[in-house]
């Protein structure tokens, strides 16, 4: 059973995120964006702020003990937000969609209400990530190779 603390930190972050996310609506549209938006538009460092601002979330969820492969992914998807967010116009865009904070908290809620299935997804997401990253490394490592090779093809012709 929840204890009261808990059940008030939840509360509190659910409205953090709903700020940062979904506190304005879209006059006409069916679309809500929210400080984050706002606060990105600064140029420079708007998304910098954002993201300080969205770690509140993630070391609240590391003092509720949350695992850290949920942490990692809780951070990818701040990191996720912060990157696309800070292209001119695209990154605002972007914001409407990705809604990293509110995100993290529906999965630190997961975890406190389903602790081990939340570990196993987010184990399994940081595996996959990270395969990724590393096909990535191999095929950036590859293409290099290829770019040298036709770079001495053309400086022997």
């Amino acid at each position: 059973m929840r204890n009261a603390g808990e059940s008030k930190t939840r509360k509190k972050l659910e409205r953090l995120a709903w700020f940062l996310d979904s506190s304005i609506k879209v006059p006409g549209f069916n679309a809500r964006f929210g400080l984050d938006g706002i606060i990105g538009l600064i140029p420079g460092v708007g998304d910098a702020i954002t993201a300080l601002i969205s770690s509140v979330v993630i070391s609240e969820a590391a003092r509720m003990g949350a695992p850290k492969v949920l942490l990692l992914k809780m951070a990818f998807n701040v990191l996720v937000d912060t990157i696309f967010g800070a292209i001119p116009l695209v990154g605002d865009l972007f914001d409407f969609a990705w809604k990293a904070n509110q995100r993290n908290v529906k999965l630190l809620n997961r975890y406190l209400d389903s602790p081990r299935e939340t570990e196993t997804t987010s184990r399994l997401f940081v595996w996959g990530l990270g395969a990724g990253l590393l096909g990535a490394a191999v095929l950036i490592g590859y293409l290099v190779v290829l770019l040298f090779q036709a770079l001495f093809n053309l400086a022997g012709a």
